[in-house]
């Protein structure tokens, strides 16, 4: 909590002018080069968090006290804070986050996992190129994460199609198809009963 209320006052007060660097970004790249995103993350903790809830966050730790954040923020004075505090002592970190995803966008989630894999630099920009066309097919709007299932479900597509494993080929286009719009999805229907009948 402190950390984050000191780097609030540097970034407010523009305290790193004096170290003569161009930028808050700047201040942090030199000062946390390992961990600049954390140095992020806690600084709307600082910002959102009443005091009360500060107080208690060593209890449930910095990444829920992020979540807690940002219902505060959206909350502002009227924040629950005895309530969420409270739920955020009791569900796991997966758990909490998914509430709070619920609670700012009334949706349910699916639960979410990060994926770590290596490339080599020469494969950066093909597996880059390849990401940024589909957002451009599928919507800016869409998940990088989503964009990549989207290039696999359309490769095991393809593969399936020459293997004739058509179990394969069939879940891939019932993976498309979740993800159509509602108008697609009805016109989708109605081009496959008219090639049915």
């Amino acid at each position: 909590m402190e950390l984050g209320r000191y780097l609030c006052e540097v970034r407010a007060g523009q305290y790193w002018r004096v170290e003569k660097l161009a930028s808050f970004d700047d201040f942090l790249e030199r000062r946390f080069p390992e961990s600049r995103r954390k140095a992020y993350y806690l600084m709307p903790i600082h910002e959102h968090l009443p005091p009360q809830a500060r107080r208690e966050l060593r209890e449930v730790g910095w990444t829920k006290g992020l979540e807690l954040a940002k219902v505060a923020k959206r909350d502002r004075q009227h924040f629950d804070c005895a309530t969420w505090l409270h739920k955020a002592g009791e569900l796991p970190k997966e758990r909490f986050k998914q509430e709070v995803e619920r609670e700012l966008t009334g949706k349910e989630t699916e639960p979410s996992e990060i994926v770590y894999f290596k490339l080599y630099k020469s494969q950066i920009p093909v597996v880059e190129q390849a990401i940024e066309t589909a957002a451009l097919m599928l919507g800016t709007d869409k998940s990088r994460g989503y964009c990549l299932e989207m290039i696999c479900a359309d490769f095991l597509a393809g593969a399936s199609l020459e293997s004739g494993n058509s179990e394969v080929l069939l879940q891939s286009a019932l993976r498309f198809f979740k993800f159509l719009p509602g108008e697609e999805r009805r016109s989708f229907l109605d081009y496959v009963a008219g090639k049915a009948s």
